[in-house]
């Protein structure tokens, strides 16, 4: 449906005008943000969101009774800048990019052709690289980019994160403040600068995406619009000259592929489902092709990172047309190279459920058993959860159940407790059967 222009005189209910700035507002922030950043620079970064968040909402005050413009990405870019422009005039420092901003006045319209859209892609990477910048914490980095690139409230995010929305401000605040006192410019670096310095991008996004994938708490084990800005982020950094890269690639197929099977994780009820349990028909065909194809182009390097590694991981998930026929020989094959570039105790853990896929249970437990040294799983829900499936599979209902208790104990998400619940009763269950004469 074509959404209606000034020339149609049919305003728009104002019933249906929250959703219309919504969704222009998430497809639109992170453009806008990055063009007005680029002329009226970083050190103006909260001018910026301002100004766009005031044009955000004098749109909702005017188009439902003047009509949604026909180009609205160009109305909202025009009032901001204008506002923009006012706040700097008052500044001594504007008289020193008054001819550079006026260049811009005579072309920053996103329906002019001489605003290209090359260009505006060209600001938004450049933004990434502002908010992944090195010389931003990068627990602080996540949150940036979530507002700045795309629109993020900070009620959202600290949703996200389970925090209070004073901490993300704080964080905010913090963030904005190092970018002016750094003077981290509006660039996209060049040469041995560009390698390092996309890593920590391709690292915040690989978070981002993975906050999403599996929150660290709350009620909602998934949180789908985290997982979906982070893929698009990561297709901007792959599509551009700049980030087209094997690593790129390699981190956009992981998050494809694993995001294919986002439907299917939970049931009905939001509860998580084992990978066993999943019902594959739900998984979405196309994404996993575009996951195979970036898999594909992440092999034009000599050089194989840990994306690469979980990417291929996750593909022979998707290959497989049922749990049985997953070919756990080359998922062990690709830990093992995985735990050689990445020693993280996570890594080792799931590991150790490949080693017990393939070499069956108390192999797996063996591997396990190893990692509860490690002062990171102490406290990991997940290493007993693991434990006690083990348990559970070699016969041992009393031992997988006091394991499921002590996992219950250390995590905190409402879907995983249901899980762990569930597996409980039915070792309970078991239990009862085995002490009840036949």
């Amino acid at each position: 449906m074509r959404v209606p222009d000034s020339s149609d005189n049919m305003p728009m209910q104002s019933a249906d005008m929250p959703q219309v700035l919504e969704n222009l507002f998430r497809h639109e922030w992170g453009k806008i943000v990055a063009t007005l950043t680029r002329i009226f620079g970083t050190e103006r970064l909260t001018l910026v969101e301002d100004v766009v968040q005031e044009a955000l909402a004098r749109a909702l005050q005017t188009w439902p009774y003047y009509g949604v413009p026909e180009n609205p990405s160009a109305w909202i870019m025009r009032v901001a800048r204008n506002l923009a422009l006012d706040q700097a005039r008052r500044e001594t420092r504007f008289r020193k990019k008054q001819e550079e901003i006026a260049d811009f006045l005579e072309r920053s319209d996103f329906g002019d052709p001489r605003f290209s859209l090359d260009e505006i892609e060209d600001d938004r990477l450049r933004m990434i690289f502002v908010c992944c910048h090195p010389e931003i914490p990068q627990e602080i980095q996540v949150a940036l980019a979530l507002r700045t690139l795309c629109g993020f409230s900070v009620g959202e995010i600290a949703n996200a994160f389970l925090t209070t929305e004073a901490a993300i401000a704080k964080r905010l605040t913090r963030a904005k403040q190092r970018i002016r006192t750094a003077h981290i410019p509006f660039e996209i670096p060049g040469g041995k600068e560009l390698t390092e310095r996309l890593n920590g991008v391709l690292q915040t996004l690989y978070l981002l995406f993975n906050e999403g994938y599996k929150a660290s708490g709350g009620e909602k084990l998934i949180r789908e619009e985290l997982c979906h800005e982070a893929i698009r982020l990561t297709d901007l950094v792959a599509c551009h000259v700049a980030g087209n890269r094997p690593q790129t690639h390699a981190l956009l197929a992981l998050m494809l592929l694993n995001a294919a099977r986002l439907s299917a994780r939970t049931d009905s009820e939001g509860n998580l489902l084992r990978l066993k349990e999943q019902n594959r028909s739900r998984w979405d065909k196309p994404m996993i092709a575009l996951g195979m194809f970036h898999l594909a182009q992440s092999a034009n390097g000599a050089e194989i990172s840990a994306y690469h590694l979980q990417a291929g991981i996750a593909a022979c998930h998707c290959a497989a047309r049922d749990a049985k026929a997953t070919d756990w020989r080359q998922i062990l094959s690709l830990y093992d190279r995985l735990v050689e570039l990445d020693d993280s105790p996570i890594v080792a853990l799931n590991r150790a459920v490949a080693v017990a896929n393939f070499h069956g249970p108390a192999a797996g437990m063996a591997a396990a058993k190893s990692l509860r040294g490690r002062k990171e799983l102490q406290s990991y829900y997940l290493l007993y959860a693991v434990l006690g499936e083990f348990e559970a599979q070699l016969h041992r209902p009393q031992a997988a159940a006091n394991y499921f208790r002590q996992a219950l104990k250390q995590t905190g998400t409402t879907s995983e407790q249901h899980l762990l619940r569930k597996r409980l009763r039915e070792c309970e269950k078991q239990l009862t059967s085995e002490l009840t004469p036949g």
